[in-house]
């Protein structure tokens, strides 16, 4: 049983000969970021490309409780802000689906503002830590009251005077950078994020954006993020690029199965983001960028991917990780098609995502014959290149949409096909998955 209403069973099976254009959604990141800083600015902030999946409309919905309007008319979204600090006090419990990023990002923007509010989320969400985010919140004099574990539901006193902050962030996490950063917004003089290893850039980029006071420099302690605060935020016309994180999923298709040539405009290739593109080409797949260009300050380009049968397996450098955090799972699953031994160390935080990703696509590939070894913070997959895994079994979504969308695009290139138990869940992230893959040829069902 999904917490997003019946379980949705899905079977995918083999695919040859995948071709046209794959528009994927709008970036989530960037969408979620567009309504929050919208919502905090003075005016009128435009936006269209917004990905309009549970997760993003959650947060639409959570402005709307915190004063702003926020309303959508033809392909343009209106956010009409209350500037920083304007926040009201919601009137009830927000709820914010299945996304840690909303929530993480919103508890940080309304930390600084006096103000109660009341989180919560589905089943999922509910089981993950938010002490990550709400011990450097005290630091600015927030409170935060929620279940053992500092797990939702959970209230949020904002604080009333708020103090500026200096926080080393513990663990890479563009998610506690980013909810320091906009409750240093409503905070007197310089909120000061380090990390040690740069992690996604979008707050900053969009901060600058919208007219805020943000420096990155890179130091002995390592990456030093300025931000001045209490500016007025003026209102911003913001076209979201395409999601590379959605994009992986088309192109990874393409990469394995036979006589596959897709293209996938318009996506980010924010260097923050875009780690899987330049791993994939490492493994020598036929990945190509075309019309690079510049959009909203985010680097932007067409992606061509064609099938590559002599993939290799490669070390992916654990330093990359932060920059494709999201996609190791559908990685696993190409490198299961490659020949040889792929190695993904410096992974731990897979542990903690919307399921333990790492045990889930181990548990999964292993049922499906691929071998896989796992430790606590890397995991290899043995692969036997290309038409070498035989496929045949179902595997278990966790309630999580990018391990249900990676099973899916595995038993597209297996001998038998793969059930995935419920994929009722790719809607919070990828609402069109379905259609969009079908329009390129993947055979792809609910299983009923």
């Amino acid at each position: 049983m999904s917490s997003h209403g019946e379980a949705i069973p899905m079977i995918a099976r083999r695919s040859t000969g995948l071709r046209g254009e794959a528009h994927v959604p709008g970036d989530k990141s960037i969408s979620h970021r567009a309504l929050i800083l919208g919502a905090m600015a003075v005016g009128e902030t435009r936006v269209t490309g917004l990905l309009e999946g549970q997760d993003v409309l959650d947060t639409a919905k959570a402005m709307r409780a915190f004063g702003a309007e926020v309303e959508k008319r033809g392909d343009t979204w209106h956010v009409q802000g209350v500037g920083v600090g304007g926040f009201a006090e919601p009137d009830r419990v927000i709820d914010c689906g299945n996304s840690g990023t909303g929530v993480r990002l919103i508890m940080g923007a309304m930390a600084t503002t006096p103000i109660a509010a009341t989180f919560t989320g589905d089943a999922s969400l509910n089981k993950r830590p938010m002490a990550r985010v709400t011990d450097p919140l005290a630091l600015f004099g927030a409170r935060a009251y929620g279940r053992s574990g500092g797990r939702l539901p959970m209230t949020i006193l904002g604080a009333r005077d708020p103090l500026p902050v200096r926080y080393a962030t513990p663990v890479p996490s563009a998610q506690v950078k980013s909810a320091v950063l906009l409750a240093g917004l409503a905070a007197p003089g310089e909120t000061v994020v380090i990390e040690r290893e740069a992690t996604r850039d979008h707050s900053e980029r969009m901060l600058a954006g919208f007219g805020a006071s943000v420096t990155t420099e890179e130091t002995n302690e390592g990456w030093v993020i300025t931000l001045t605060g209490q500016p007025e935020l003026r209102s911003q016309e913001i076209v979201v690029p395409r999601d590379p994180s959605s994009a992986a999923f088309p192109v990874c298709a393409a990469l394995i199965c036979e006589g596959s040539d897709v293209l996938v405009p318009n996506i980010g290739l924010n260097p923050t983001r875009a780690g899987l593109f330049f791993t994939l080409r490492e493994m020598g797949a036929d990945l190509t960028f075309e019309n690079e260009r510049e959009e909203g300050g985010e680097p932007v380009a067409d992606l061509r991917a064609r099938f590559s049968p002599d993939l290799k397996g490669i070390e992916v450098p654990p330093e990359r990780a932060a920059s494709m955090i999201d996609e190791y799972p559908v990685l696993s699953v190409v490198a299961a098609f490659a020949e040889g031994r792929t190695h993904m160390p410096g992974v731990k935080e897979l542990r903690v995502k919307e399921s333990d990703r790492i045990d889930a696509m181990a548990v999964g590939l292993r049922a499906n014959g691929v071998e896989v070894e796992e430790g606590e913070d890397w995991w290899t997959v043995h692969g036997r290149g290309h038409g070498s895994v035989k496929g045949g079994a179902e595997a278990r979504s966790h309630l999580d949409h990018r391990i249900a969308m990676s099973f899916l695009i595995l038993g597209l290139a297996t001998a038998a096909p793969v059930r995935v138990d419920d994929g009722a869940p790719i809607a919070t992230s990828f609402p069109v998955f379905e259609p969009l893959m079908a329009a390129l040829g993947a055979e792809i069902s609910r299983a009923g």
